[in-house]
């Protein structure tokens, strides 16, 4: 969903940067990281997809060549954590059956807004990795 925080967790992930403005994704973007794993350079794309409804269309042409996805919701917005089911509804229509799915609860920071109980998550990511 739109506003969970998505360009803000890849920019810090990827850039080590953070703004504290609202910066929303129009359709896709992607940023670049090279990790290294048991002495392997892996280099990691990865796409930043708007979440609004309108952009739907445009990025589930996206999900076939993924890997992998984070299905994001922000866990002081009940209707981002109840979306997440649909977004895992789409990834199994149109990603390949070995994708790899981290459900990321985001906004930790905001722990005294907190609406969505930390066991609620791992509920929901046992039941979705099923």
């Amino acid at each position: 969903n739109s506003s969970v925080g998505k360009t803000s967790f890849l920019f810090r992930y990827a850039d080590d940067s953070f703004t504290p403005a609202f910066v929303s994704t129009v359709g896709i973007d992607f940023k670049v990281k090279t990790i290294y794993r048991n002495d392997k350079r892996i280099k990691l794309q990865i796409w930043d997809t708007a979440g609004q409804e309108r952009y739907r269309t445009i990025t589930t042409a996206y999900y076939r060549g993924a890997m992998g996805f984070i299905l994001m919701y922000d866990i002081t917005n009940e209707e981002s954590f109840n979306a997440v089911q649909d977004w895992s509804t789409q990834i199994k229509t149109y990603s390949w059956d070995n994708a790899q799915v981290l459900l990321v609860g985001n906004k930790c920071d905001m722990e005294d807004e907190r609406v969505v109980a930390s066991e609620r998550g791992r509920q929901l990511a046992e039941h979705l990795g099923k």
